[in-house]
This record gives structure tokens, sequence and C-alpha cells, in this order.
């Protein structure tokens, strides 16, 4: 990993270690934490900008660690121009949005969590433009989709509708995106986004390149928000102000635009790609424009606004070439400033004057003339006028339009839709303005908020007017950034003044027209209001709950009181499938071979006897001792068989399975109900059938006795490769580290459902726990004898897994006995109050163990041998298994802890 590969990663890493230290600065600073956040972005914006200028000069800022290797994936980091720029607006807006929280947020209210969000949601951005292969590239956009839902939810239950909107529409375009990642891949035979880039004529002579094109165009629509998708971004504007404007501005919306343009040096210039982002975008500038138009609170206008103005971007890298590609890059930048701007300030309107409706808002200018100048150069800014930097955008933009050749006669209608949607944009710029400052004062009583509160806005509205006329400044990063985007183009040089020409006569058109429509406003809004409304919510709720009344139709048999209802489709399923694959795969079973012993034969009657008494009982408590029967007779059969780890964790797992259904049916009718004679001959022809099927499917595919080659390969490998002789748990901590890591994810997932959905203990029940059972004077002193002796053993078996039968899991259910017989005994709280921090702990140290070799330049989960004094060597493996053994106890004693709680001691 070369100096300068290591500070993208020291960026992304500062990122992650300021949320996690939000709670601590929260603790200590208050609301007041959002300046030390906001210099946290700051100091790791200059930390990339110390190899920003390698990038810029076309060198090589990457690191890059192999991730999957089997499927040619990296973790890869890329600094280069586009990135640069992007990263500028993550870091540089989302300083400016922390500093404004302090004096935004209430004081009285904790805020650790809404700073922990903000800050990984930065720093997911960041990794977001930052990723050099496509997997990582969409790790992330999932990640701005998930944190964006939760920070949308933060008002409260008012936004629990528009957060699921949101989830669900960007939602679809992860989905489209994760399709578009394997088509590349597949067309360019590498997940490395360089390298597929750089493959421009492979992918397009691939026969899959059309349905990834439109797989990346949807992900784009969706995120950012393009007809017919756009309806989820007003909606959001229920989440505070802060987050809409980081939203807005830099993060969220700006990913679909981020994606197009890395994408374009593959698509740029082909017609399917051009006519679909040129149409969709200039439809909706225009119908963005005329909604934000019509709309009188400044939130709701700001939101259809950003709709229209994410509609230009999308058109101008749809023409595809340089000049609009090179516009759409420098509006990008430009509409991040006003845009934060404005939200920033009608977050301080709302929170000074009590209302965003502009019909409320009138005469502020004369008690509050700061504010009413920082939002009047943000408005000229957006409207395109001089000398603003969102007139050089703008000139830029219908420069690209002009340019524009997909169709005959195409320049035309672009540049005609783009004056129409920029006058319409120069109207309600006038109308934010004109609406809440001009006229009488109604509000006498405000005054000026802190220059804190303003600052941000400030120095945003103040960068805007300053790069109009120095725009030359940007020219370096803007044009690194375009080729970037297009490798072969002679990128353009911005500056402030081009003379007289074509798009300074469109800028004349435009400021006359909004002008015409701001003096005929009445006339305006009075017709617009009589327009349908720029909709989409109304049809998504219909189609969401025929959705959900579609998924309770099928589900509706297992909302049943019967075990049969569950189980039926099922095992019906199974007889299904398995007859299915016979006809296709056309192999017959075959029972050659050695013939088993007779212990088997032994161990087979006494299964066939206790499922047939198990099937004929009714008592519950029998039903359960007898299922118990029947896991121990298999355990038998496991030990047989030469399986001891799976008889032993298989042991483990009935003796622990018969106390927490002891606990699940406490309370329940002691005796089964009488089945139907009917029912009950379905359900055995059923079971008989899928037995059959199971047995025929096994003789089919595994034969007897034989090992697979899978198998040989394990049983030759393990201790060369790995150091352990038990192939078992080389198998899961070596091998499949990572099915392990994903299956202990599931387990701390089940406890943390047992954590939300089954109430706790009360805090103040009696130290000695549940009442005595009847049992518990004989259990209580075995119990204080057998713990320290089971605790041990646990330990043993967890020490020499890697050799011996034992490991993580077999540890960790041995020790989990001590939280059962505790319960047995009286209630005793041995672990209870551990269980999430067991849960945490494991599952940080499994992640941990399965990173670090990461550090070293090895994959994922490599195993490594870390020296101890006195030449011993620690095998992180058993780190790994540790944290395994850490998760299962922290399931069993959430389990115990919450299906073991009487009903009096529920809160």
């Amino acid at each position: 990993m070369s100096a300068h590969g290591g500070v993208l990663v020291a960026a992304l890493a500062a990122m992650g270690a300021l949320a996690m230290l939000t709670p601590l600065l929260e603790r200590f600073l208050g609301r007041n934490a959002g300046y030390a956040l906001g210099a946290g972005f700051v100091a790791v914006a200059v930390l990339l900008g110390s190899v920003a200028p390698r990038a810029l000069a076309g060198g090589d800022v990457s690191v890059s660690w192999p991730w999957m290797p089997s499927l040619g994936v990296s973790f890869t980091l890329r600094l280069d121009g586009l990135a640069s720029l992007f990263c500028l607006l993550v870091l540089g807006v989302g300083a400016l949005i922390m500093a404004y929280c302090p004096r935004y947020l209430p004081a009285h209210v904790r805020h650790r969590s809404f700073y922990a969000m903000l800050t990984l949601f930065g720093g997911t951005m960041l990794g977001l433009v930052l990723a050099g292969d496509l997997v990582l590239l969409f790790v992330f956009w999932e990640g701005t989709t998930v944190l964006s839902f939760f920070l949308i939810s933060t008002t409260g239950t008012a936004a629990a509708r528009p957060a699921v909107r949101a989830l669900l529409v960007t939602g679809l375009g992860g989905l489209a995106l994760l399709g578009a990642v394997v088509l590349l891949a597949v067309a360019a035979g590498t997940t490395d986004i360089a390298a597929v880039l750089a493959a421009r004529e492979q992918v397009a002579d691939s026969a899959v390149a059309p349905a990834a094109a439109a797989l990346l165009i949807l992900a784009a629509f969706t995120k950012s928000a393009q007809v017919p998708f756009h309806f989820w971004l007003p909606g959001a504007m229920v989440a505070v102000t802060p987050v809409s404007a980081y939203l807005h501005a830099a993060t969220m919306v700006k990913a679909g635009i981020y994606l197009l343009l890395r994408f374009s040096a593959l698509y740029a210039g082909q017609p399917g790609w051009s006519l679909t982002l040129t149409g969709v975008g200039l439809v909706t500038a225009v119908l963005g424009a005329a909604q934000a138009l019509r709309e009188h609170d400044l939130k709701a206008l700001l939101a259809y606004s950003t709709v229209s103005q994410l509609g230009l971007l999308v058109a101008a890298i749809g023409v595809g070439t340089t000049v609009a590609l090179a516009a759409a890059i420098l509006h990008t930048f430009a509409h991040a400033l006003f845009k934060a701007t404005l939200f920033m300030l009608i977050g301080i309107l709302d929170k000074e004057a009590g209302s965003r409706d502009i019909r409320e808002l009138s005469g502020l200018m004369r008690v509050m003339p700061v504010t009413a100048t920082l939002t009047g150069l943000a408005g000229l800014s957006l409207a395109g006028v001089p000398p603003l930097i969102g007139f050089v955008s703008k000139e830029s933009l219908f420069q690209g339009f002009t340019s524009t050749h997909i169709l005959p006669g195409a320049n035309w209608v672009a540049g005609a839709l783009a004056v129409t949607a920029s006058a319409l944009t120069f109207a309600y710029g006038m109308r934010i303005f004109y609406g809440a400052f001009a006229g009488p004062t109604l509000q006498r009583q405000l005054y000026e908020p802190a220059w804190a509160f303003l600052a941000p806005a400030a120095a945003a509205a103040a960068a805007s007017l300053v790069l109009g006329p120095a725009v030359t400044v940007l020219n370096p990063l803007m044009r690194r950034a375009v080729l970037d985007t297009e490798p072969w183009a002679k990128p353009p040089y911005f500056s402030f003044w081009h003379g007289l020409s074509v798009e300074l006569l469109m800028s004349a058109i435009t400021i006359a027209c909004g002008m015409a429509l701001f003096v005929a406003r009445n006339r305006v809004d009075s017709a617009l209001q009589q327009l349908p409304h720029l909709g989409g919510t109304v049809l998504f709720d219909r189609g969401y709950r025929a959705t959900l009344r579609f998924g309770a139709m099928l589900g509706r048999p297992d909302r049943s009181d019967s075990v049969a209802a569950f189980l039926a489709r099922p095992v019906a399923g199974v007889v299904v499938l398995g007859l299915a694959s016979g006809l296709l795969i056309g192999r017959t079973p075959s029972v050659a071979g050695p013939h088993p012993p007779l212990g088997d034969w032994g161990v087979l009657a006494l299964l066939a006897a206790t499922v047939g008494s198990l099937v004929a009982m009714r008592s519950t408590p029998a039903a359960v001792a007898l299922l118990g029967t029947v896991g121990l007779v298999v355990t038998v059969w496991f030990v047989i068989a030469g399986g001891p780890d799976v008889a032993l964790t298989l042991l483990l797992v009935e003796v622990l399975t018969a106390v927490v259904a002891a606990f699940v049916l406490r309370g329940l009718p002691t005796r089964f109900a009488r089945s139907r004679r009917r029912s009950a001959a379905a359900a055995a022809a059923l079971a008989v059938s899928a037995g059959l099927v199971a047995t025929a499917g096994t003789l089919a595919l595994t034969g007897r006795r034989d090992v697979s080659p899978v198998g040989e390969f394990f049983l030759r490998a393990a201790e060369p490769q790995t150091g352990g002789r038990n192939v078992v748990n080389t198998i899961l901590v070596d091998f499949r580290g990572l099915d392990t890591l994903g299956e202990a994810s599931v387990l701390a997932a089940a406890a943390l459902g047992l954590l939300l959905l089954l109430p706790g203990t009360r805090r103040d029940s009696p130290p000695g726990g549940l009442p005595a059972a009847p049992y518990g004077q004989v259990l209580g002193p075995a119990y204080h004898m057998l713990v320290p002796v089971i605790v041990l053993l646990s330990l043993y078996l967890l020490l020499r897994g890697h050799n011996e039968p034992g490991g993580g899991f077999i540890g960790a259910l041995v020790a989990g006995t001590t939280v059962a017989l505790g319960h047995l005994a009286g209630g005793r709280r041995l672990l209870r109050p551990l269980g999430g921090a067991l849960l945490a702990a494991g599952l940080l140290l499994a992640s941990t163990v399965g990173l670090s070799p990461m550090a070293l330049g090895k994959p994922f989960l490599t195993p490594v041998k870390v020296p101890l004094p006195g030449g011993a060597r620690l095998s992180s493996s058993l780190l790994f298994d540790l944290g395994v053994y850490l998760l299962v106890l922290g399931l069993m004693t959430t389990a115990m802890d919450r299906l073991g709680a009487e009903e009096g001691e529920r809160r």
C-alpha cells in the first residue's frame, strides 16, 4: 500500500471514527458537538487535499486489497478528478451542515444518534465516490439508501410513510444497480471500475451492454428523483432541515448524478443512452420547476427545485458532448452551494418565524436584513443571474444543450425546454425572496439570529458570489473531472464572460420570461393551481397497499393456530421439488456399495419407533421429551458414523431446545387437540412422501459412504493450510469463515429480535430472580458447584477446537447450559444482564479478525499468526472462534432471559 493510497484509507477510517466518537462528543459538548464534527469533516478534506494535486495531475492515487479473490473482487479505493469534486462537496457541505446543527437543534434533547447517523451518512457517500470496484460501489450505494431512511425517520411517526417510500424507491434502484454490476463484470471480465471503463469497446460489443445501461439509468433515476420516481424526494422533506440540506446539496440525490457521470465513458453518445437521459431529464426539469412555482411551503418549493435542477443535470449528461458534460460538472458544484444555502436559510426562517408558508411571511427584510441578503444571493445564483456562479454554470448548460445532435432539431428542442425550466426557476427564485422579505412587515418582534447560526449559510453564499467572477480557479478541478468522465475529450476553460453568444441570449430570454412570470404571479399561481399535481405518491401508495394485500392473501394459511398450516406447504414443496429434480436430473437412487453395519439398522429401528410414538402422542410434555429423544438417537448415529463434532453439537442443542421449549409451552394446554381422521391420514401420506423423496435424493446425489471431491480436498488441505487437525472446525473458521460470519450475524439478528419483540424483566425484580421452582432446593447447591466446572469445560472445548472435537459453537452451547441450569435452579441471573454486550463484543471481534488481514494486503478472513512473548504464536482463527463463542453465548443468554421470564415479571 502506497503512502498516497493510505491517505484514502485514513480518510474513510477517520469518518468512521468520527461517527463512533459522536456519543462521547455529545456527552461533553451537547448539541455543540456539531462544531467538533464539522472540524473533523474539514480535517478529512485537508487530508484528501494532500493527495489531490497528484489526482488532478492524472497520477494514480489508489489502494486495493483482495476482498473476494475467487470472484476477482477487491476492496479498492481510487481518487481521481471526478471523485475529488464529489469528495469536496460531501466534506465541504457536510462541514457547513454540522456547524449549522448546534444552533438549529433544540438544546434540551439528546442528539448523539442523529449526529452519528449524519456523520456515517457522509462517510458512506465518501466511500461511494472513492469506490474503485463495482461491488464496493454497490455496497456504499445501499449504505446511503439505508442511512437516508433512518435520517428521514428521525422526525417521528409522521415521517414513517415518506421514509418507507424513499427506502422502497431507492431500494429498487439498488437492485437495478446490482444487476448492472453483474452484467458489467461479465461484459468486461473484471469488477475494477477503471478496467471496466477502459474496456469500452469490449463492453459495447457485449450482448448485455444495453441491459446494463438500462439498469444504470434506472438506478440513477430512482436515486436522483427523475420522473416517474420523483415523488419520494418532496415527501422526504419531513426530515429536519440539516438532513434535507445535506441530502439535496451533496449526498443522496447527487449519488445518481455521480453514477451517470462515472459511466458516461462507456455510453456517452449512444442513441439509447442519450435519448433517455436527455428526454427524461428535460421533462423532469420543466415539470419540477412548474410544481415548485405553485408551492407555498418554502421547503416543498426547494424540494421540487431540486427535482428540476437534477433533471437539467441528467439531461446535460445525456447530451454527452464535452461541453455538456463539463457544464453538468460545474452546475453540480454550483447547485451544492446555492441549495445548501437556501435550505439552511429556510430552516432559520422556520425556526425564527415559526412558519415556512410564504403567505404567512412578509416584510422580514426590515427585521432580518442579513438573512434577506444571503437569501437573495442564493436565490440569484439559483436563477442564474450574474455575477453568481449559478450564472456561469447555467450559461454552460445552455451551451451544452445547443450542441446536442441526437436527432435533427434536437438542439432547438433541448434549448427551448432548458430556457423554459430556467425561466420558471427564475420566477420561483424571485418568489422565495419576495414572498418572505418584501411587502409589509407582519412580525415586527423578530430579529436577526446569532451569527453562529448564520455563518454556515453565509459561507456558502459568499462562495457562490466570489466563485462567479473567479470561476477560473475551479478550472484545474473541473477539467480533470471532465477528463475522468471522457478521457479523449479536450475540456473547455470556464470563464465568467464569454462575450456575445447564443447562450447569453438564452440567459436574457430566461430572465425576461422569468420576470414576466413573477410580475403576473397572482394569475400564474391561479393557473398553476388548476393543473394536476406533479404527484406519484397516491399511485405508489395504492400499489404498496395492493402488494401488502397480496402478501396477506398468500400468508393467510400461516396465520393459524394449527401447526399443519405452517408445515403443509413447505413439506409439500420438498416433495414437489424432489420429484421435479429427479425428472430433470434423471439420476436414479443407488444402493450399491457395502451394506450398512448392523448397528445402523438398530439405530434406525429405534428412531422409527420413537418417531411413531411421537406422532401418536397427545401429551405436550411427553411429545417434547420424545422429540428430544429423536435428537439423541440421531446423535448416537452421528457418533457411529464418525462425526463427534456434529454429535456433540446436536446433543447440546437438544438439551437447550428442551429447556427453551419448556419456557415456550409454559401456560399452554398440556394435551394436543384430537385431529380428524382425514387430516391425520393426509399428514401421514405427506410425511411419508417427503421422507421417501429425501431418501431417494440422498442416495441419488451422494451415494452411500463415498467421500466427495470437496470432502477429499478438505481432508487433505486442512492441516497444511490452517495448522488444524479438526477438519470440521477448520472449515467453519478458515475455509468457509465468511459463511460462518454471515450465520453469526443471523444469530445476532435473532437475538436482537428477542430483545425488541419480547419485554424484559423488571429492574426491581428480587435479587434471587424468579421464584424458586419446586426442584430449586435440589438444584440450587448443585448449580453453585457445577457452574465453575461447566465454564472451564466450555473454555477447554473452545481452545481445543482447531485440533480436536470442540470449537466456539460447541463451547458456547456448553456455557449456555449454565444459564439454563440457573433458571431451573430458581432463576439465578448468571450472565443475564450481559446478553447484549456479549452479542456486540462477539460480532465486533469476529468482524475485526476478518478485516485485520486486509491491512497486510491479504484477503478478508485470511488466517494469520500473531506472535506472543516467549516465541508462542496466537492464531487469528482462535480469535474468530472466540467471537463465535461470544455471539452464541449472547444468544443463549438473551433467549433464556426473555423466554424464561414469568408473565408477572414482564414490563
